[in-house]
């Protein structure tokens, strides 16, 4: 199956097989590796073998399939750290941090006392401007 690709990005290469990784999952939509650049220890990446940037740019389906691979990297993490709690993170545009522009989903263990700056305190919210805000994001679901 042919995938787009960007000669530039990082990724691709990895998927390509002209850069090196600890290759946890391989098949005909994504693979799985360890983060050379770890947040914790266990940290991996789920990645789609095809260079679409953000989640507004994949197919469903493969998106659906770096989800499913996602899934099974955790479970092998979890199995192997036992960690306390473990973050999917997936990030689109600079703004969210996205690292590389490549569709991933960071398979992220986590413990209690590993001071990550990811999490945030839940308050309530203005139920007025929710619901006002509501109301425009279901006309654009298209």
């Amino acid at each position: 199956m042919a995938h787009p690709t960007d000669p530039n990005c990082i990724f691709c290469k990895i998927v390509a097989g002209t850069i090196p990784c600890f290759r946890l999952h391989d098949d005909a939509q994504t693979i799985a590796f360890m983060d050379i650049n770890p947040a914790n220890e266990g940290h991996a990446l789920s990645v789609a073998k095809g260079h679409w940037p953000t989640v507004h740019d994949i197919p469903a389906d493969v998106l659906g399939a770096v989800a499913q691979t996602a899934q099974r990297v955790s479970k092998a993490v979890h199995k192997t750290l036992n960690p306390e709690g473990i973050n999917l993170i997936q990030a689109n545009g600079p703004g969210a941090a996205q690292s590389v522009p490549h569709l991933h989903i960071h398979v992220l263990p986590r413990w209690k006392t590993d001071n990550l700056a990811i999490n945030w305190h839940p308050s309530p919210g203005d139920m007025a401007k929710i619901k006002a805000l509501h109301e425009r994001i279901l006309a654009n679901m298209g």
